[in-house]
């Protein structure tokens, strides 16, 4: 069995949406999610939801940064793709406020055993990270012609575009997925991080399972890259 861990990482130190997914004879179903905010404690779910077999971290944050200003080539090649659906990608550099914690992350699950995943053939065995963009991912899966945009807006343009997502997820992945429900009042983000997270999960299992095949990779290993899945509506069925 594969687990697969989604990471909407706070950039910023803020909190972390987590989700886990594993595969149950050829279903793909979420295991659990949670939003934690210290580092260690984040490691520490990672590692018990992953056990000792094999896994993918899925994270939505740049975890490899060696450019100390500009760009990096994956967001330049990602951008012409991807801005005219509204899913570029900001801008990593050492410069920005956000690189140490990022970039520190990463090295922290590669501390834990898990190598970047950026050559691996479809359905590996071992543990690996890789860095993914869950706007870009939902144009390519959802066949979308903008993202759903539920990040900025008053409050209720947010929930409804959220609870959009909410519904598309649902509708088009396969998987057994039992999603917070977006909630009427009170603040989004908590319930945001963990979809995102659960979003994240699934590139994590679409990239297990096709690799190159059906996914995208942008950039490599050693300037930054980013995954992104290729096949609108593929199954990543073990």
């Amino acid at each position: 069995m594969t687990t697969f861990i989604g990471v909407d990482l706070g950039w910023y130190g803020k909190p972390t949406g987590l989700a886990s997914m594993e595969t149950t004879g050829s279903a793909l179903c979420l295991r659990n999610i949670a939003r934690l905010q210290p580092v260690e404690e984040i490691l520490a779910w990672i590692e018990r939801e992953s056990g000792t077999g094999s896994a993918i971290v899925a994270v939505d944050a740049p975890l490899v940064i060696p450019n100390a200003t500009g760009i990096r080539p994956a967001e330049r090649d990602l951008n012409r793709d991807f801005r005219r659906y509204h899913a570029g990608c900001h801008a990593a550099n050492l410069g920005r406020p956000f690189a140490a914690n990022v970039t520190n992350f990463s090295r922290r699950l590669e501390s834990l055993g898990f190598a970047h995943g950026t050559t691996i053939a479809p359905r590996p065995t071992g543990r690996y990270q890789i860095e993914v963009h869950p706007h870009a991912a939902t144009v390519s899966l959802f066949a979308l012609d903008r993202i759903v945009k539920y990040k900025r807006g008053r409050r209720a343009e947010k929930a409804r575009e959220l609870s959009r997502l909410r519904r598309l997820i649902l509708k088009h992945l396969p998987a057994s997925l039992h999603l917070p429900p977006v909630p009427r009042k009170g603040p989004l983000k908590p319930v945001e991080d963990q979809i995102d997270a659960v979003l994240c999960a699934y590139i994590g299992a679409h990239w297990w399972r096709w690799a190159e095949l059906r996914n995208r990779l942008y950039g490599d290993a050693q300037t930054g890259y980013i995954v992104v899945p290729t096949a609108a509506l593929s199954e990543p069925r073990q």
